[in-house]
């Protein structure tokens, strides 16, 4: 299956728009949050993304609440926090928001590792893991070399073991490859980012 897979797209409509021409060579369309800003624009936003045809699957960032992306994205659209699917066999989870709470303010989602540990328990197994927020240690380091990923993210990796984790969140990482375990991580960003996953 060839999946293309990105992140924080922020409102940028030139990403937006390569992202939609790219999708017509791809199986399977992943987002890994932050589709609009601070919780303004998520309509426009899902608007630019709508000439995606084939399947896509969203988490929520911190930019956006779950419940306001089920709310925007066009029927069809699978959005994923806590919560898992199959898609033509491949087995997918996903989990939004900032994690751990970010210093961001009233706008941001946001979730504690005991929470984000709670949802993610219900992950037995995965061929694809969506978070928003990187793992500690991978894909997660600051303008400042500062590590901000989540324990818990990085605990549910090592437990499902799957082929690959899709994230976002820390721009200062966007394009970061790495692996924890067996486990391919990918730090997307906005651009295309191309995966042949095997069922």
């Amino acid at each position: 299956m060839r999946v293309l897979a990105f992140s924080d797209l922020h409102l940028a409509r030139n990403r937006a728009a390569d992202l939609v021409a790219a999708s017509a060579e791809a199986d399977l369309v992943i987002g890994a949050g932050d589709y609009c800003n601070a919780r303004s624009g998520l309509d426009e936003a899902m608007k630019m993304l709508s000439g995606i045809s084939v399947p896509l699957v969203l988490v929520p960032g911190n930019a956006e609440s779950a419940e306001e992306l089920t709310d925007a994205v066009p029927e069809g659209v699978h959005v994923l926090h806590g919560s898992g699917m199959t898609i033509d066999g491949l087995r997918v989870f996903g989990l939004g928001y900032g994690v751990p709470v970010t210093p961001f303010g009233d706008w941001s989602c946001d979730m504690t590792e005991a929470e984000a540990l709670e949802l993610l328990n219900r992950c037995e197994t995965a061929d694809l893991l969506i978070v928003h927020s990187p793992p500690k240690g991978c894909g997660d380091v600051t303008s400042q070399g500062i590590s901000v990923g989540s324990t818990a993210i990085r605990d549910a990796i090592e437990r499902v073991q799957p082929d690959f984790v899709f994230c976002g969140h820390i721009h200062d990482s966007w394009g970061f490859r790495g692996a924890i375990g067996r486990t391919q991580v990918a730090n997307l960003g906005p651009r295309p980012n191309w995966f042949e996953v095997s069922l």
